[in-house]
């Protein structure tokens, strides 16, 4: 493949595909033609039902912080995307167009997956609860099987679509039970279902897919107006890492292919927000960026995912571009059990049951952000061990096990978890400890339908 500098690869990602090859001229060419394409007259999804009355216990809502709504919410999240972006200081350019979006964000510097892999984090942006308490299976692959969990359902009933456009088979229908609710699902052509891996690029294929996918979701069948929901789950990033044409060249281990992944995927997103700022409901849609969990390389002899929840594994990106929001960023942890609640009060609706996280709205509108517990949830299943940690401030205290052994971290100090507290600080670790105990307390620990299936050591993390 041949070598692209810095300078050349940024325009490709800003300005288009002119001069590139054969491969990059019809990438280009499908997202023109989903571009140029009209607007159904009708949207090609079934149809929602409507008005299906109140599900009573509906969260507070914060208009008054954001008197521009209701809005279109888009969420973009990107697999294996880790927090250390160059909005976060990082020296490498590999997201200008996320970047460029950031700046004009509100962000949350401290964002948290739900958990450390994408069948057990991504529930928790979905359904706004851990995953711990879920219906659903004990393997790996988890299948979620009850569809009153998933906020869309309800949304569905009010009358207010979601569409979803995704990159791996584990999101294929009757697979992982995410598209519940969802009134169109769709998987990019040409993949199959690999346990080990994810040897496919798909960015090229996707943002096609969904400037498809958003044309027909903003042109309601009666012509009216009513908002609706968008989620992408863009895949690169993930390993297998790959080099392009279209990237810089940083070198050849894990992570500079990584970062090539990253800015690939940057590019691809940007032509899917230039898409969406060329739209006449651009000024009332809501961007969210975020990842199902981050990536290791080599941090605590760990490589890619899964097993255990340290930083590098569950801190990531975490922002909110709303129009007309003043851009800031916000220094206390918030996790994606605040997702779900913050999606439905973006949308207006009103009729969606409680849920346990809190919505953002009133953050995001420059109201004050207190410091206020934040838990990951990893449960046990046939290829991992359970963990648990608890974030309060910039302290962290790590279960392991059924809480049989403990490890306590100051993130402030100790930002990459090498000195362990739990026997140094012993009066921080018992209020850290109480508050786990504590916050634990509200979570229902679901047994695994079936069970948990014997573990096995081939499947990939």
């Amino acid at each position: 493949m041949r070598a692209v500098c810095l300078a050349a690869a940024v325009t490709v990602a800003l300005l288009g595909c002119s001069g590139c090859s054969k491969k990059e001229a019809e990438a280009e060419k499908r997202v023109e033609d989903a571009a140029r394409a009209p607007a159904p007259e009708k949207p090609v999804e079934k149809e929602v039902a409507r008005n299906a009355g109140d599900a009573g216990g509906a969260p507070e809502r914060a208009d008054a912080a954001l008197a521009g709504g209701p809005y279109n919410v888009l969420l973009l999240t990107i697999d294996s995307l880790r927090a250390d972006m160059p909005w976060a200081g990082y020296e490498r350019p590999i997201a200008p167009r996320l970047s460029a979006l950031h700046a004009r964000s509100v962000s949350y510097d401290n964002g948290y997956s739900t958990s450390s892999f994408t069948s057990k984090s991504v529930p928790g942006m979905l359904t706004g609860r851990y995953p711990s308490e879920l219906v659903r299976t004990g393997s790996f692959f988890t299948r979620y099987l009850s569809a009153d969990q998933f906020v869309c359902k309800h949304l569905a009933a009010e009358g207010i679509p979601c569409v979803g456009g995704h990159a791996h088979m584990y999101f294929a229908p009757g697979t992982s039970g995410f598209e519940t609710g969802f009134a169109a699902w769709k998987i990019v052509p040409g993949i199959t279902f690999d346990y080990q891996t994810d040897p496919y690029v798909t960015s090229d294929k996707l943002t096609p897919l969904a400037i498809e996918m958003l044309k027909n979701v903003s042109a309601p069948a009666d012509g009216g107006e009513r908002p609706f929901f968008a989620w992408f789950h863009y895949m690169d990033p993930h390993d297998q890492y790959k080099a392009h044409e279209e990237s810089p060249k940083f070198g050849k281990r894990a992570r500079d292919l990584y970062d090539e992944e990253v800015f690939y995927t940057d590019l691809w997103i940007g032509k899917l927000l230039d898409f969406v700022e060329a739209q006449p409901w651009a000024k009332k849609t809501a961007i969210i960026v975020t990842a199902d969990h981050g990536e290791a390389f080599g941090e605590h002899g760990i490589y890619r995912h899964a097993h255990e929840v340290w930083e590098e594994l569950v801190h990531v990106p975490f922002f909110f571009y709303v129009p007309g929001v003043t851009p800031r960023r916000i220094a206390a942890a918030r996790g994606h059990a605040d997702l779900a609640p913050t999606v439905v009060e973006l949308l207006g609706a009103k009729n969606v049951p409680a849920l346990p996280g809190k919505s953002l709205l009133k953050e995001l509108a420059g109201g004050e952000a207190e410091e206020r517990d934040v838990i990951v949830d990893l449960p046990e299943d046939d290829y991992n061990e359970r963990r648990r940690a608890l974030i309060y401030g910039r302290k962290k205290l790590i279960a392991f096990g059924n809480d049989v052994r403990f490890s306590l971290f100051d993130l402030e100090a100790d930002p990459r978890e090498q000195t362990d507290l739990i026997k140094k600080e012993p009066e921080l670790a018992a209020e850290m400890r109480r508050r786990y105990k504590e916050a634990s307390k509200k979570i229902e620990d679901v047994a695994p339908r079936g069970g948990i299936p014997k573990k096995d050591a081939k499947k990939e993390k």
